[in-house]
C-alpha cells in the first residue's frame, strides 16, 4: 500500500480536465493523481522520487497495429531496402537490387548445413527495383537443392526455388488464386496472399505463428517495444498454435517483461464456430500483461506487393486488380459470426474497394444484430477517403491509419500504385479527425520499425523518403499525433478505461522521455529520446548507447 509519488520537469497526462502535471502518485501499479505536490498531498504518506525531475513523462505508448514476428524474424537474414537494426543492435544494409538480394542470400547459403534444410528469409521490397519482378530462376541461383523462400515485406507475397514449387506440385496446371503466371501461363514463382502461400510453407514444414512467436521471440518484441516507450502493444493477427499460447503465457509471466501483450486471433485459421470456442477459451487465460479477445480479419493484401483491391480506376500504372483474403463472398459470413458473439473484430483493409466491402459488412451486421459500442475497426485503411469516413463515423467504427506508409512507400504510391492524387490522401488522418472518427496510428512492426514517435511525426509532417510533403491538408498537430499513440489507440482496442492517459484509477504505465515532443519542432518529432517506461509501476529503463 506504500504511495510513490514521481516529479518531472512536465507531465503530459492526455486528460482534457487535467492535460500538465509536474507530479504523479503511484500507488499498487495504479495511478492516484497527477498535479502539484501540494495536490496530492491529500493522499497520505508518500515517498517522493525525484529520479525523472529533469524528464517528461507520457502515457505509455500504445502500438495499436504490431506483430510479435517482430521479435522472431530476426533469427533469418533481413534482405529488405531500407537499413535495419535488429533488437540486438545489429544493422543489416539495404539491398537496392535483384541481384545484391541473391547474392546476400547466396553468401548466407554457403554458411547453412548441406542438409537440404530450408532457407527463410525476410524483408524482400521489389517495388523500388525498376523492371521484372524477381522469378524462379533467381531463387535457383542460390540453391537448387534446398528450399529458398524470401518473404516480402509486406507480409503479403512470398518468392520461392524451383525445389519449392517440387514439393507442393505447383505447375503451370495449378489453379490457384494468387499463383502469379507469366505470359506463357508458367508460374514466375511468386505467391500473392494467404492461399497461394500456404502450398509453400505446408510444402516446406512452415508454421509461421509457431516459427516467429516462440518465447524468446516474444522477448524480443518486448524489448524493441520498451525501447520505443511502448508499454502495450498488439499481436495482431496469429493463429495462435498451442504452442505460441506457452510461450506468450511464459513470456508474460515474469515480473522483468516490459509490455502488456494483446494477441488477435486470425479469424480465417479456423470456422467460425471453433473460433469463437477457441478465443472464449484463450480469455481464461488473460492475466494483467496477457489479453486474449480481439479478432483479426484480413480481406485484400499489400498496395506495394500488388495484391491490394482498388475501387475503379485501379492500380495508377495499370497493374491488375489485386487479390482478396477474404473477399465479398465470405466476408458477411465470419464478420457477422464473430459480432453475434461480442467480439470487437479487427479488419485489414488497404485499397478502397477493401474499405468499401468492410464498412458495407458491417451495416450489415448492424442491422441484423445491433449492438452498441461495437468499435470495429478497419485497419490501415491507406486508401479511405472521405465518404467512407463518414460512414465509419455513423456506424461507430475506429479506423488504425498506417502513417508509416508515407514515409517509406508514399513516393512509390505517387508514381507507381495511386497516383498522385489518391496519393496526396492516403492514410489520411487529418480526414478522420475532422469527421470525427476515432482513430489511431501505427508501425505494422515487422514490415516497419516499431517507433510511435516516428510514427507520429510521420502523421505531423508527411514527409517521404524521398522530402516530398505528401499531403499537407491530411497533417495534424503533434498534440492530436501523441494522442493517436496513446488514447487515440487505447479506444481502438476498448482499453481506454485503463490506458492512454495518466488519471486517476488507470494503470501506471508511463513512456519517459528526455525531452519535451510538445516543445520540439515538429520535423524533430521523431528524434526525441526515449529514457524507459513504466508498466504497472515498475520502471524499465532503456539500454544507453
Amino acid at each position: 500500500m506504500s504511495t510513490i509519488v514521481y516529479a518531472a520537469r512536465r507531465i503530459v497526462t492526455m486528460n482534457p480536465d487535467n492535460p500538465f502535471a509536474t507530479h504523479v502518485a503511484v500507488r499498487d501499479g495504479r495511478i492516484l493523481g497527477a498535479g502539484t505536490l501540494e495536490s496530492l498531498s491529500g493522499w497520505g504518506r508518500f515517498d517522493l522520487d525525484e529520479q525523472f525531475r529533469d524528464k517528461v513523462i507520457l502515457p505509455g505508448f500504445v502500438e495499436g497495429h504490431s506483430h510479435a514476428y517482430e521479435g522472431g524474424v530476426w533469427k533469418f537474414p533481413y534482405v529488405g531496402f531500407f537499413e535495419r537494426t535488429s533488437p540486438d543492435g545489429k544493422r543489416s544494409p539495404g539491398l537496392k537490387s535483384i541481384d545484391e538480394v541473391v547474392a546476400a542470400l547466396q553468401v548466407y547459403e554457403k554458411t547453412m548445413p548441406k542438409d537440404g534444410s530450408t532457407l527463410f528469409a525476410w524483408g524482400f521490397d521489389p517495388i523500388y527495383f525498376t523492371g521484372r519482378r524477381m522469378n524462379l530462376g533467381d531463387l535457383d541461383k542460390v540453391s537448387t537443392e534446398r528450399p529458398v523462400l524470401v518473404l516480402h515485406s509486406n507480409f503479403h507475397v512470398l518468392n520461392v526455388n524451383t525445389p519449392v514449387f517440387a514439393r507442393a506440385n505447383i505447375t503451370r496446371h495449378t489453379n490457384v488464386h494468387g499463383i502469379v503466371k507469366d505470359d506463357k501461363g508458367e508460374p514466375t514463382g511468386e505467391l500473392q496472399e494467404n492461399t497461394a502461400k500456404y502450398l509453400a510453407y505446408k510444402a516446406v514444414g512452415i508454421d509461421l505463428s509457431g516459427l516467429l512467436s516462440d518465447e524468446p521471440a516474444t522477448w524480443g518484441f518486448a524489448r524493441v517495444a520498451q525501447l520505443a516507450g511502448v508499454t502495450t502493444a498488439t499481436d495482431l493477427h496469429n493463429t495462435l498454435p498451442d504452442s505460441t499460447v506457452l510461450a506468450y503465457e511464459k513470456a508474460t509471466a515474469s515480473v522483468d517483461f516490459p509490455l502488456r501483450l494483446l494477441p488477435a486471433f486470425a479469424a480465417l485459421a479456423m470456422p467460425p464456430d471453433d473460433g469463437i470456442a477457441r478465443v472464449r477459451a484463450l480469455r481464461k487465460k488473460n492475466s494483467e500483461r496477457l489479453r486474449y479477445g480481439l479478432v483479426k480479419m484480413v480481406t485484400d493484401g499489400s498496395i506495394q506487393g500488388l495484391s491490394a483491391r482498388m475501387r475503379w480506376p485501379g492500380y495508377y500504372d495499370g497493374t491488375p486488380n489485386g487479390v482478396w483474403n477474404v473477399g465479398p463472398d465470405e466476408i458477411d459470413r465470419i464478420l457477422l459470426a464473430y459480432h453475434r458473439a461480442g467480439f470487437q473484430v479487427h479488419i485489414h483493409t488497404n485499397g478502397d474497394e477493401a474499405s468499401e466491402v468492410a464498412i458495407e459488412s458491417v451495416e450489415r451486421a448492424l442491422a441484423t444484430a445491433p449492438r452498441w459500442d461495437h468499435r470495429h475497426t478497419l485497419q490501415h485503411a491507406q486508401m479511405a477517403d472521405a465518404g467512407q469516413f463518414r460512414r465509419m463515423k455513423a456506424l461507430g467504427m475506429c479506423a488504425n491509419l498506417f502513417a508509416n506508409h508515407i514515409f517509406y512507400w508514399g513516393d512509390v504510391h505517387y508514381a507507381r500504385t495511386m497516383g498522385p492524387e489518391r496519393a496526396e490522401r492516403m492514410d489520411a488522418c487529418g480526414t478522420a479527425l475532422g469527421l470525427g472518427v476515432p482513430f489511431a496510428i501505427h508501425c505494422d512492426a515487422p514490415v516497419t520499425p516499431i517507433g510511435p514517435l516516428f510514427t507520429a511525426w510521420c502523421a505531423v509532417n508527411r514527409l517521404t523518403a524521398s522530402g516530398r510533403v505528401l499531403g499537407t491538408a491530411e497533417r495534424i498537430s503533434v498534440a492530436d499525433a501523441l494522442r493517436a499513440i496513446t488514447l487515440g489507440a487505447a479506444y481502438t482496442l476498448k482499453l481506454d478505461e485503463e490506458l492512454g492517459s495518466i488519471d486517476v484509477g488507470k494503470r501506471a504505465d508511463f513512456a519517459i522521455l528526455d525531452e519535451d515532443p510538445l516543445a520540439v519542432p515538429p520535423e524533430k518529432l521523431k528524434d526525441v529520446p526515449v529514457w524507459g517506461t513504466m508498466v504497472g509501476g515498475r520502471i524499465f529503463q532503456a539500454p544507453r548507447t
